[in-house]
């Protein structure tokens, strides 16, 4: 299933001061922390916490966050399924950014170790 151009654009218009609590939510409720959902948003973006929480004042796009941030060479390993789509498989690059995110934040809460989610381990 491949997000529509209505889908692509809802998301782009997201800020990530919207979603970061639904982040730390989802992972404080399984028992994960928020240092652990932020060295997982700085391996994928490069942005550290502090940065972080200047997007989140600046109430931020996630187009304009992605336009900012470094993604980590490794992104490309994430690969599976988050909210109906295949991550490898959508074509608009700042979608599939935004779902590299989701599914990191998703792999979090799921309980997988560190070095896996962080493709360290990807073998």
């Amino acid at each position: 299933m491949e997000p529509t151009q209505a889908h692509n654009e809802k998301i782009a218009k997201l800020t990530f001061a919207a979603v970061y609590p639904a982040y730390l939510t989802k992972v404080e409720k399984k028992g994960r922390t928020k240092e652990e959902l932020d060295q997982v948003i700085t391996w994928l973006t490069g942005f550290d916490p502090q940065q972080q929480q200047n997007l989140i004042k600046e109430k931020v796009t996630f187009e304009t966050f992605f336009q900012r941030a470094t993604l980590h060479p490794n992104a490309s390993l994430i690969t599976g399924m988050i909210c109906g789509y295949r991550v490898e498989e959508i074509d608009n690059p700042l979608t599939r950014q935004v779902r590299y995110l989701d599914k990191l934040v998703d792999e979090l809460a799921k309980g997988k170790k560190m070095g896996k989610i962080l493709r360290t381990n990807a073998s």
